[in-house]
C-alpha cells in the first residue's frame, strides 16, 4: 500500500487521557499551532462559529486486530457493519475528524469546545465550517442515534 508524509501542524491540550465513547461535549481543548508555522494561519477564523479538526489517534494499539466488519461498540442488537460504515477510530487510517465549537483564537492558540481527541492528539488540519458545504438532508440509521445518544453529554 501507499503511504503519504503529512506534517503535524498543532497539537491538542485537554483534560482528557482516554478515548472513551460517550460525554465529549464540555470538554474544552487548546490547539496550538506548531512554532514552524505563523500565528497569522489563524487570522480571521475567529468570525466562524466552529471548525472541523482533522486529528491523529496517537494513542491506539495499532498492533490490535479489528475485523472488517463489526457491530458497533459491539452491541449485538445493533447491525454487523463494515469498519468504514462505522466512525471508529481503528480505521485503515488512525485520523479523526470532528466539528467543534470555536470559544477563543489567540496568537497560535484555537480553544474549542467538543472536540473528542485526547490530549497530546496531533492535529493535520484545520478548517472553517462553511454552511454551503454542508448536507441539506444527512440520512442515517436509526442505530446510530442510539449509539450516539451520550456522545455529547453526561447519562
Amino acid at each position: 500500500m501507499e503511504t503519504i508524509d503529512l506534517k503535524i501542524i498543532a497539537i491538542i491540550s485537554n483534560s482528557r487521557d482516554h478515548l472513551g465513547d460517550d460525554d465529549w461535549g464540555d470538554v474544552v481543548s487548546t490547539i496550538r499551532l506548531s512554532d514552524e508555522l505563523s500565528p497569522d494561519l489563524f487570522k480571521g477564523l475567529d468570525t466562524f462559529s466552529h471548525v472541523e479538526i482533522v486529528f491523529v489517534f496517537h494513542e491506539l494499539d495499532f498492533e490490535k486486530e479489528v475485523p472488517d466488519m463489526r457491530h458497533p461498540r459491539n452491541n449485538q442488537k445493533w447491525p454487523s457493519i463494515g469498519l468504514l460504515a462505522q466512525r471508529s477510530a481503528y480505521h485503515p487510517n488512525p485520523i479523526g475528524l470532528t466539528t467543534a465549537k470555536i470559544l477563543a483564537v489567540e496568537g497560535r492558540e484555537l480553544t474549542v469546545q467538543g472536540l473528542d481527541a485526547v490530549n497530546g492528539s496531533p492535529v493535520l488540519d484545520i478548517k472553517p465550517i462553511f454552511q454551503e458545504f454542508l448536507p441539506e438532508n444527512p440520512q442515517q440509521p436509526r442505530w446510530v442515534s442510539e449509539l450516539l445518544k451520550d456522545y455529547w453529554t453526561k447519562s
